[in-house]
């Protein structure tokens, strides 16, 4: 087993060292110091704190949209003071592209992870739909009043070259995200997954140190497309999955959880019908749409209901959804959605997820800006 955990760590730092290169990070790769191995700690309990659908950036021209980036800051405040998680996971769509007139929205992606980064808190990331879309010209700047000033967060002086309109590759953001030394366990994941970029994998080891040092838990996380390529979890990532589950966890002896943004079909599935009470076994507080699930299923989710090791995915993008249904022999959750950015008025919170070592166990709840809790349910015992 050591040395299946020697082969990943190698192939991690070899996506590393190819991040930075392709992202343009400044200095040499061995300058950035890898984070510390994810452990469960003392206590045998290792909790995770979701965060969906930020949606940085958006209408930078106003005064409506710096003050919902101000308020996606007070909810993560929130949330990572009352929870004190162990990891942060962010659940895509960190920023609004499609919105951003700047040349590089790493800008604002930084500002997402700042809540973390500033408590020492490690994360990892996924891409959601919106993080590298293209940025869309608003019609309002055709009408007689003109295209707006511009607030580019540069000094006035280089707001010319600050400023544009061409949007941020997704090997780009990544580069600058893992660039945050010894906090970001975010990769680029295999080249031969691209247009994908946020597919690896994560161990979290035992409490107990021992010699070989085997993961109690392990983390997927997917890149389910959208913004510069369709809304797919492709045939290969399937296969990366196939390959990696099978060479990390042969015997399925190693719980797993899986996260990635755009729901899959089926979500849809289980889901209760929009806009009715949730009713058990479901769990959940909103329940205010349709399920927008990903353009095609290629087979994933045939290959992950075949794995009882296996015990949730968990996914964002629908805003005014945040349940989780049971599927198979595992559950499908929503995120709540956490960003004072993007659409809906429904309160903001994070979904929190609590792994218990020995015995194994997984419970969430979500956690409320304002410090209130529900929607308690075990995913696994």
């Amino acid at each position: 087993m050591r040395r299946r955990w020697q082969h990943l760590l190698a192939a991690a730092a070899g996506a590393l060292l190819l991040a930075l290169a392709l992202g343009g990070a400044s200095g040499p790769a061995e300058h950035h110091r890898r984070p510390l191995p994810l452990r469960f700690p003392p206590c045998g309990r290792f909790k995770a704190a979701l965060f969906a659908d930020l949606h940085y950036g958006e209408n930078a021209w106003t005064d409506w949209g710096p003050a919902q980036d101000a308020g996606s800051d007070r909810v993560m405040a929130a949330v990572l003071d009352a929870e004190k998680p162990d990891f942060v996971v962010y659940l895509g769509d960190l920023v609004t592209a499609n919105n951003v007139p700047i040349r590089n929205a790493s800008l604002y992606w930084d500002r997402a992870l700042s809540a973390a980064r500033r408590r020492g808190i490690p994360w990892a990331t996924v891409f959601g739909n919106h993080d590298d879309m293209p940025f869309e010209w608003p019609p309002e700047w055709f009408s007689p009043a003109g295209v707006p000033p511009l607030r580019c967060p540069c000094p006035p002086a280089s707001v010319s070259e600050c400023c544009s309109f061409r949007g941020t590759p997704r090997i780009e953001l990544m580069a600058a995200d893992i660039a945050n030394e010894g906090l970001s366990h975010s990769s680029s994941g295999p080249e031969e997954l691209w247009p994908g970029v946020s597919n690896y994998v994560l161990q979290v080891l035992s409490r107990e140190e021992e010699e070989e040092d085997d993961p109690a838990l392990l983390m997927y996380f997917l890149d389910s497309g959208g913004g510069s390529y369709p809304e797919v979890i492709s045939g290969a990532q399937l296969k990366w999955f196939q390959t990696q589950s099978h060479f990390l966890n042969p015997d399925g002896r190693i719980p797993e959880l899986i996260f990635w943004h755009i729901p899959s079909t089926a979500y849809a599935k289980v889901a209760p019908k929009a806009k009715t009470r949730i009713r058990k076994p479901c769990v959940g507080s909103i329940n205010k749409e349709d399920v927008s699930p990903q353009e095609a299923e290629w087979g994933m989710m045939d290959a992950v209901a075949k794995r009882p090791s296996v015990k949730a995915i968990f996914v964002g993008h629908n805003h005014g959804l945040d349940w989780c249904c049971p599927y198979e022999e595992l559950w499908l959750c929503f995120a709540r959605h956490t960003g004072h950015g993007g659409y809906g008025d429904w309160p903001r919170g994070a979904r929190i997820v609590e792994i218990t070592e020995k015995p194994f166990s997984v419970v969430s709840w979500i956690r409320m800006e304002d410090g209130t809790t529900h929607s308690r349910v075990t995913l696994s015992s």
